[in-house]
């Protein structure tokens, strides 16, 4: 019986290199276990760091043809899993009970798509295998519960009088004011009363364990916008913007807002970069060309993806069946998804919390 060279094994592994890291899977402590028994068949163990199902099936492909190429192996079992860990924050504020990391979603204007993108990032984190909550921070003018499809009226569980549960949609834990308010109260609320509202709802929902929170911020970059960046403890944020020069302005805004308050910028995402006619198909730049790759560029971030201004992405937000769960094999969905790998795996690159999260609350059935 031919020995099996561990060296070659591990030459074999090393040809793979992560397509979101540009690091082979021992540079990024991901072999968990490698083996080769008398019969020569190898069994391997990888945990990525971040959500990557969607590559999990070309990674183990890849990988097991490179180790059936090595001379003596005469079958190989790769696994791939993933194990998130929670980032340290640089700041000294509490994490929040049961949440690993939190994402703040912030746009320096309304109208570019932030919620839809908060929203379909969190979906998508979700179908890359994570689990996660969304939490809507857009006081006056919350939708994340339509975009949903939470129905109407329907109100979060509390226990103790004090703890909110938060509702369940399309496998997301999710949370708003909007939940706990009619589409009738005006929220006619200084900066404190917004922020105050913020952190209730924050700090008192019983979030279950979750390796991501998504906050969708409210848009601009004024007193509320500081509070709020300011008080939650936020892990990295993500600059939603369009390719018109106005809101490439604004997004610049969003980005030295977070830095102010020494948040990581993960990047950029250009929404409504190309508009697709419904009928022929057509591509159109109506707003210009290449603005999320600029601002990407002054700002030495990342441009994290690109996403259509299209039809179906407003209508099936606006049905409750956001594009990431409706289509979940179109190219938009695709996007999405590439979108939550590539934000997943820049936070595994920041410094860890070695001292581990808050546990979730316990409370008391009545």
């Amino acid at each position: 019986m031919t020995q099996i060279s561990q060296q070659a094994l591990e030459a074999a592994v090393k040809e793979y290199r992560d397509p979101y890291l540009d690091k082979d899977l021992f540079e990024l402590n991901a072999v968990k276990s490698l083996n080769a028994d008398d019969n020569g068949q190898v069994t391997m163990m990888v945990e990525l760091p971040y959500p990557s199902k969607g590559i999990a099936g070309g990674l183990k492909q890849i990988v097991t043809n490179a180790l059936e190429g090595v001379e003596g192996v005469k079958g190989a079992d790769v696994h791939v899993g993933q194990k998130i860990h929670a980032c340290k924050i640089n700041k000294d504020i509490s994490p929040v009970a049961g949440v690993k990391n939190i994402i703040a979603v912030a746009s320096g204007k309304g109208g570019v798509g932030k919620s839809t993108t908060a929203v379909n990032l969190a979906l998508a984190l979700s179908a890359e295998g994570a689990r996660v909550g969304i939490l809507d921070a857009d006081i006056y003018g919350p939708s994340v519960g339509m975009m949903l499809g939470v129905p109407e009226g329907k109100r979060p569980d509390v226990r103790e009088n004090k703890y909110f549960v938060p509702m369940q949609a399309h496998g997301l834990q999710a949370n708003s004011m909007a939940f706990v308010t009619t589409d009738k109260t005006p929220m006619a609320w200084r900066g404190p009363m917004v922020s105050g509202a913020v952190m209730q709802l924050l700090e008192q929902t019983l979030w279950d364990e979750l390796d991501y929170l998504i906050v969708d911020m409210p848009p601009g970059t004024g007193d509320i916008q500081l509070t709020l960046a300011q008080k939650v403890p936020v892990t990295g944020a993500v600059i939603v913007t369009t390719p018109q020069d106005i809101a490439l302005l604004d997004g610049k805004k969003g980005i030295e807002l977070f830095r102010k308050v020494d948040i990581p910028v993960l990047g950029v995402v250009e929404n409504m970069s190309v508009h697709i006619c419904s009928n022929c198909g057509h591509e159109e730049p109506l707003f210009g060309h290449g603005g999320g790759e600029r601002i990407a560029d002054d700002y030495d971030t990342t441009l994290l993806g690109q996403l259509p201004l299209h039809m179906t992405i407003r209508e099936q937000t606006d049905s409750g069946q956001p594009t990431v769960v409706a289509e979940p094999d179109s190219e938009v969905a695709r996007r999405y998804r590439d979108i939550a790998r590539r934000v997943g795996a820049e936070l595994s690159t920041r410094e860890r919390n070695l001292g581990g999260t808050i546990s979730s609350v316990s409370v008391t059935e009545h």
